[in-house]
């Protein structure tokens, strides 16, 4: 199948990236513009099949496809430029390659990264408060399909709800007739008699500017392109499902494609720093075991500790860098760590303990020691050359000055096709990917790997890693993403560079910038790229730190050792050196966020009035279902004293299960944990 995708949002003078799906690499294919708003003159290059496309005027263009299957039609709707947000990289619409941060894996040792904030997607220099969002919720009424849309002008934006504008678009691939839909407002209406198998909505939000689309999916049947399988009710079935998935009347089920997956929301991650994981540990009898299986042997301990999802650093043949971020076979797996069969056996071993897996995928690049690199350098002849982008001086284009890695060219489809295979290959063995550098992968790649791989399985989870992180890639791309301004604002608040307070800003900044509310998020303070969280910023900013990541909205990471005080960034685990005060209070707040629902996905964060005798600390309240819980995090390295203003707490810290009451207020070490009352 080449179409190319579901329908864009774009605002005049942004670029977009248009490219065929599933690609034939010898095939020929042609893009041309079938119509366009009046006054517009722009054209498509001919018999290219990657095209950057640059609308010239606000409207509606309707742009062909030709691939050797058929014809495919694809709308893009423009906005008028000023509506485009603003603090998104020139001439841009959502195309990865363009965060301009270090990121990967090959950052210089002790470098953790400079300032706070995203700069994705906030409106500010060039008119405007600033992105809307939008969600978008789908039931059956009769024998219609129902879309409505709950928009949210920015927060600081002066415009009302009321006067926020929806724009709906159907999917170009689906097969309706379009002369019975009937939208009016926030809502969009389509007798269930006008669709076939399947009809995608797309909405977009439009004030300041116009946000990251949302969409809805009315399904018939399981589909191969891109539809959810295994639980859509067959037509003659009367059952009637709103948008949770719950079957009621009618033939159709109801998906929210951008959300993700629920388990995903739910666990604690850990990484594995595959090389250093355990090759600190005595081997028993002859030492034959393989990487994966001594990781295997250490399953219980992270499965006592809390975790319940593993993230490996890259596993596949590289050029032996230890962090595996060069890879030179993109089908195999590195001869140090073992086989595919060894790595099945740990991927099935930690399925068994009720874990997921995560598999790192690299795809921006290749190693300088791949073979079809070195084939194609200083070599214009080569039947690779095309396959990787070159700078004029005749060396490959990379990030950074990275010496070791060359970048691909996602403009020849067998670059494509060699990726897809790959993304094939370890889909099938893995829970979900980690995907490296997804800022320097187009965004038209992301689109059709995510459609790709939920049409499988629609619990598969897709995590990038941008930084800083930019709201459009919540835009049928990725379902969770690092939140790196969380983690930059942690790494201030924790040298005292910033006060504690401004982790709350930087948790509201996720709205700020645009993100939808249904986007989730990976809340980390070190990994294999930084300095340990500890050495840069101490021991109690450290375990204030812990405390933030599981109090606050998100999902919980912990980097190989961090829980057991380990100080080397990329060294060999100190297992018999562990700290067991770091171990005992990892534990102990993970076990907290397991027993408090509060503190979980659903929890709401909610500002409180409060005191401090030190900007080192802060307080807010989780809220889910009617229960209420204050957190307390000092960084400080004395107790911070604070007060509650408006609010009653038992003065028993669920953290340390002791009274933390003084005569000035509540005494808190570093995190507490207080039921309202």
């Amino acid at each position: 199948m080449d179409h190319p995708g579901p329908p864009r949002f774009v605002a005049v003078g942004e670029s977009i990236q248009l490219a065929p799906r599933d690609p034939e690499p010898d095939a020929t294919y042609e893009w041309r513009v079938r119509s366009a708003p009046a006054s517009s003159t722009v054209e498509l290059p001919n018999e290219k099949p990657v095209v950057e496309f640059v609308p010239d005027a606000a409207g509606t263009y309707e742009l062909e496809l030709t691939a050797p299957d058929q014809t495919h039609r694809l709308t893009v709707r423009a906005f008028p430029g000023e509506l485009a947000p603003a603090g998104r990289p020139a001439g841009e619409s959502g195309v990865s390659g363009n965060s301009g941060q270090q990121s990967g894996s090959a950052r210089p040792v002790g470098e953790s990264g400079g300032v706070s904030g995203s700069g994705s997607g906030t409106h500010s220099a060039g008119g405007g408060s600033g992105r809307p969002r939008v969600q978008l919720h789908g039931s059956i009424e009769g024998d219609e399909l129902v879309v409505r849309a709950d928009p949210q002008p920015h927060p600081d934006s002066d415009t009302d709800r009321d006067d926020v504008v929806v724009e709906f678009l159907l999917d170009d691939r689906d097969n309706v007739d379009e002369d019975t839909v009937h939208a009016e407002g926030w809502e969009l209406r389509i007798p269930t008699s006008a669709v076939g198998d399947r009809v995608r909505i797309h909405g977009v939000a439009v004030a300041d500017a116009y946000s990251v689309p949302d969409s809805i999916e009315f399904v018939r049947e399981a589909l191969p392109d891109g539809g959810r399988s295994g639980n859509a009710i067959g037509a003659s079935e009367t059952a009637h499902a709103d948008d949770d998935g719950v079957v009621r009347e009618t033939g159709f089920e109801v998906v929210r494609p951008n959300d993700p997956p629920q388990w995903a929301t739910e666990v604690t991650l850990y990484e594995v720093y595959v090389r250093g994981f355990t090759s600190n540990e005595r081997r028993d009898g002859d030492g034959s075991e393989s990487v994966f299986e001594r990781i295997e042997g250490r399953l219980d301990y992270l499965a006592d500790l809390g975790v319940d999802c593993l993230w490996l650093t890259p596993v596949l043949e590289n050029d032996h860098a230890p962090h595996g971020y060069n890879i030179t076979d993109f089908f195999s797996i590195a001869d140090d760590l073992g086989d595919r069969e060894d790595y099945e056996a740990f991927v099935e071993a930690a399925h068994d303990r009720g874990m997921k897996v995560l598999f790192d995928l690299v795809l921006n690049h290749s190693a300088r020691d791949h073979p079809f690199f070195r084939d194609a350098y200083k070599n214009p002849e080569s039947a690779y050359y095309d396959w990787y982008d070159w700078q004029d001086s005749g060396e490959p284009e990379t990030y950074f000055d990275w010496e070791y890695i060359a970048n691909w060219n996602f403009e020849n489809l067998a670059v494509r096709r060699h990726l897809l295979d790959a993304v094939d290959t370890w889909f099938e063995v893995a829970d979900g990917f980690r995907c490296d550098m997804a800022w320097a992968v187009p965004d038209t790649f992301w689109r059709e790997l995510r459609d790709r791989v939920k049409a499988r399985d629609p619990e598969f989870l897709l995590l990038d890693e941008t930084i800083p992180y930019i709201a459009d890639f919540h835009d049928g791309m990725f379902d969770m993403h690092f939140d790196t301004t969380l983690y930059f604002t942690l790494r201030q608040v924790g040298r005292g560079d910033a006060g504690a307070e401004s982790i709350l800003d930087a948790v509201e900044q996720r709205t700020t910038v645009g993100f939808p509310p249904h986007a989730a998020f990976m809340l980390y303070i070190e990994n294999h790229d930084e300095t340990r969280y500890l050495v840069e910023c101490g021991d109690d900013a450290a375990k204030a730190a812990a405390g933030a990541l599981v109090t606050l909205p998100g999902v919980p990471m912990l980097y190989g050792g961090q829980e057991l005080g380990q100080q080397g960034r990329r060294d060999a685990i100190a297992w018999d050196d562990a700290r067991s005060e770091f171990r005992e209070h990892y534990a102990r707040l993970l076990d907290l966020r397991e027993e408090v629902p509060a503190l979980g996905p659903q929890g709401a964060l909610e500002r409180i009035d409060y005191g401090a005798d030190t900007d080192r600390a802060v307080a807010f309240a989780r809220e889910r279902d009617g229960e209420s819980y204050v957190c307390v995090l000092n960084f400080g390295e004395s107790p911070a004293t604070v007060t509650l203003d408006d609010r009653r707490v038992d003065a028993t810290d669920l953290v340390a299960g002791e009274s933390l009451a003084t005569a000035d207020g509540l005494e808190v070490d570093h995190v507490a944990v207080f039921r309202s009352q």
